[in-house]
């Protein structure tokens, strides 16, 4: 598909649409709580919260299978989240406790949970893209049904990375999604200010497919996106590279601070009425898929796990200096003193 999506993908099933809503909620829910958590200083170092853009994520990862990988950037809590990962470990991992889903070493930057094919994530802009192609090509050389997804924002886009990736992906024909979560924003950056054209358009160039979601806030229009590049990959058809319009509600940053508001009311304003999981919400009432009752419980639920997260967190000890020195790529050794 070389153009807007717009056609909607195969009929999703009622509980696979209530698990839409559920896992929005643990993202928009786990993100506010950390955010709390690091103005009392309980989570160091910086932490950047994906809400606003959960139908993006969800709607993403869900049209995955569990064995299939996933790629993120400095942005990605919400994504494990999206593909399943339980948050116990998640919240302890940002807390860098001994019990997080890295045994407290990567916290909120360089999560990776391998049970649920999450390969990573990194605050440096674009590194994760080749790290996706990678999976995709040891998939293909292993001859297993996987395929790797890539989570980028806009201003990773201009990356040159993203490009040898690409040229290397469609090459091979590797089955890997290229996808821009375009949130129109690289931290205070407007993209039409340092892109020039489409990003979804540049696929062209790759002889790969290029595909545009227009309303990012729309989990089921991001699911039948990234469903149909799932499948063209499987069969073997290569890569595709899909933009997604989206818009993150909060600072690019929990605690930064600019001089200048680049974003104006009226704009915030628009975003604020996208939110995706109230959208969604109507449409899961409209459709008769669940009453307001049901939809109020489901969050209840969520909150619950929530808190059962930070209480994990709150229970669980930090890693004992000792382990410093574990899961490295070389033995330490110890320098005896000169006598």
């Amino acid at each position: 598909m070389n153009n807007t999506q717009t056609e909607r993908g195969p009929t999703i099933p009622r509980d696979m649409m209530l698990e839409m809503q559920r896992r929005m909620l643990r993202i928009r829910l786990f993100e506010e709580r950390a955010s709390k958590m690091v103005r009392r200083g309980q989570i160091p170092g910086t932490l950047h919260t994906s809400v606003g853009q959960e139908a993006q994520v969800v709607g993403a990862c869900m049209a995955l299978r569990p064995q299939d990988n996933i790629a993120g950037n400095h942005r990605s809590h919400g994504h494990p989240i999206g593909k399943g990962a339980k948050l116990g470990p998640l919240m302890a991992e940002l807390v860098g406790k001994a019990t997080g889903v890295c045994r407290g070493k990567g916290g909120s930057l360089h999560l990776a949970d391998a049970s649920i094919g999450s390969l990573g994530e990194s605050g440096i802009t674009g590194s994760s893209i080749p790290i996706a192609v990678g999976a995709a090509f040891s998939a293909q050389i292993l001859g297993e049904d996987r395929v790797a997804l890539s989570f980028f924002g806009d201003g990773a886009a201009n990356q040159g990375v993203l490009y040898e990736a690409m040229n290397l992906a469609s090459a091979w024909r590797l089955p890997v999604i290229f996808l821009c979560e375009n949130n129109q924003y690289a931290l205070s950056t407007p993209a039409h200010t340092v892109t020039g054209g489409r990003i979804w358009k540049r696929a062209a160039g790759f002889g790969m497919a290029g595909v545009l979601v227009e309303d990012g806030q729309d989990v089921i229009a991001v699911h039948d996106a990234v469903h149909e590049a799932v499948e063209c990959a499987r069969r073997g058809d290569g890569p595709t590279l899909i933009e997604v319009m989206t818009y993150r509600f909060r600072e690019h940053a929990e605690g930064l601070r600019l001089a200048v508001d680049y974003r104006d009311a009226e704009e915030r304003e628009h975003w604020l009425n996208r939110d995706p999981i109230k959208l969604f919400r109507e449409t899961l009432i409209q459709k008769q898929i669940a009453d307001a009752a049901a939809l109020d419980g489901l969050e209840a639920e969520v909150a619950q796990e929530v808190e059962d997260a930070v209480k994990f967190t709150d229970e669980s000890p930090y890693p004992e200096p000792g382990v410093a020195f574990e899961d490295l790529y070389t033995d330490t050794y110890e320098l005896e003193r000169a006598s």
